[in-house]
């Protein structure tokens, strides 16, 4: 009997070294600022026209008054090609030469899903198509992309779909599911255009990221320290990230010492989440997860995780505030970051 509560005291003190053990090295430590941060910005044509802004209007905006030189493009499928065959990439082409024009970096997100509800953005004509006709049909999609702009100097790297391991969104059923699909899309993207590193994004937060990492050669993460966890679509609660900057900075060296890739920020949260769409909700009610201080504390918590680079997710937010409500408070703190 004494044989066995020994047993089980070694057991739970073991158990009770590695838990504070774990805890110590992902959560508490002193990390040093990075030097040379690079910010940037995402940007998606269809979630600016959703916020009733004129798009050109907008970008010309961060590109000019922002003086922004770092952008995440965030182009649709279903946007590009919504009759089969039939692709418009007149606004795309206006955005490169834009940037050309300015010596703009951009990474280009291309694939099924690319960001911005509903996430996945597939065309009415493939929705009913079989697994592997979707499949094929995406796929042609992003040859016709990646040879149409490979030659361009500003895309620096290519980003292939958009957190594919976070289930999050509406995406056809087979998504989640088909692990094949995505080393398909990266190996025809490295076939077509072998200059250039790929991105694997995943979430910063839910993840570990070697799933980004064993693919990619460069891994995406996520930085949401506010949001709104959904139980049933009309039902939910506001979550606050207990994680601290230190936990970011370990993961990322752990990525770089097994896989020796670099982890980047592609999503800085900079506008509010809440229980829907934004634009329907009152302007008090979304500044409970976004307005000028707490911008301030993720641009302070984001410097201390020790990444070197930084894209805000949300600058048609500050626009429309600086348009439409008059207020640019936001903005204007982002112009001295860039």
């Amino acid at each position: 009997m004494k044989k066995r509560i020994k047993i089980i005291l070694i057991i739970i003190l073991v158990i009770l070294f590695f838990a504070v053990s774990f805890y110590i090295y992902f959560f508490i430590g002193l990390t040093r600022v990075s030097e040379n941060i690079v910010w940037g910005v995402d940007f998606s044509q269809m979630h600016t026209e959703a916020l009733g802004l004129d798009w050109k209007e907008t970008y010309t905006a961060i590109l000019d008054d922002l003086n922004v030189k770092n952008i995440k493009l965030h182009t649709q499928w279903d946007w590009v090609e919504g009759v089969k065959d039939d692709y418009f990439f007149n606004d795309i082409d206006w955005q490169i030469k834009e940037a050309e024009k300015r010596d703009v970096k951009i990474i280009y997100v291309l694939g099924v899903k690319t960001g911005r509800w509903p996430e996945c953005h597939v065309p009415n004509w493939v929705v009913n198509l079989s697994k592997n006709e979707q499949k094929k049909q995406a796929l042609e999609y992003i040859e016709k992309v990646v040879n149409r702009y490979k030659n361009s100097k500003v895309i620096i790297n290519w980003q292939v779909e958009n957190e594919p391991f976070f289930k999050f969104g509406k995406c056809p059923n087979w998504y989640y599911e088909d692990k094949n699909f995505l080393e398909e899309e990266i190996s025809l993207v490295r076939f077509l255009d072998p200059s250039r590193k790929i991105i694997v994004s995943d979430s910063g937060e839910q993840s570990t990221w070697f799933s980004a990492a064993k693919i990619g050669d460069i891994v995406g993460i996520t930085m949401y320290r506010r949001v709104w966890a959904h139980i049933t679509d009309n039902v939910g609660f506001k979550v606050y990230s207990f994680l601290s900057p230190i936990t970011y900075k370990r993961k990322a060296e752990i990525i770089k010492k097994i896989f020796d890739k670099d982890v980047i920020c592609i999503e800085l949260q900079a506008e509010p989440w809440v229980s829907k769409p934004y634009i329907g909700i009152p302007l008090e009610e979304q500044e409970e997860s976004m307005n000028l201080e707490i911008f301030k504390e993720n641009v302070e918590f984001a410097k201390l995780t020790g990444l070197h680079t930084f894209y805000f997710w949300g600058v048609e937010w500050w626009y429309w505030l600086k348009r439409e409500h008059n207020r640019s408070e936001i903005w204007d703190e982002a112009k001295r970051i860039f």
